[in-house]
């Protein structure tokens, strides 16, 4: 089985959030649920200089997700094919179970919807070929999309 991950090169990224705002435009969604979020940390003494680091937060696809197992409905699903959880919204009724279950925060609450969101890694994009809107969108290429087998392979 693939296993994909976002990996970020912390040295690169800027804080410029465009990851957070095309991936929101991808998926159409309203203020509020942010599917991956730039969060910053600092200020921090660097030579004597005060410095930020800005970490990329997304849904980390759990090998054992506790949101697919807190799901009453089987809404919340982990594909086989590359371990991407995601929600298949038809058959979410909004319980919020998914998002008390996940430790990370990555299960967001989308209120026009009253359904719960999260990100997929954009796998239907995956599915065409293409990158993730967040890898192909970030303004310094920091953010790559990893297939973990061949990071564990290469070290």
């Amino acid at each position: 089985m693939t296993t994909y991950a976002i990996a970020q090169n912390l040295d690169r990224c800027i804080g410029c959030l465009s990851c957070e705002v095309y991936c929101k435009e991808n998926k159409g969604l309203p203020d509020g649920p942010r599917l991956c979020q730039i969060v910053m940390l600092g200020p921090r003494l660097v030579s004597g200089l005060p410095r930020e680091a800005y970490v990329y937060m997304g849904c980390f696809h759990c090998e054992h997700p506790a949101c697919v197992a807190a799901c009453p409905t089987g809404a919340m699903r982990k594909r086989e094919s590359d371990g991407i959880v995601y929600v298949e919204k038809d058959l979410c009724v909004g319980c919020k179970a998914c998002m008390v279950a996940c430790p990370w925060g990555a299960v967001q609450w989308n209120h026009e919807e009253e359904k719960v969101v999260k990100c997929d890694l954009c796998k239907d994009r995956l599915d065409q070929g293409l990158q993730p809107v967040c890898v192909t969108v970030c303004t310094t290429q920091c953010l790559s999309l990893s297939v973990l087998e061949d990071a564990a392979a290469a070290a």
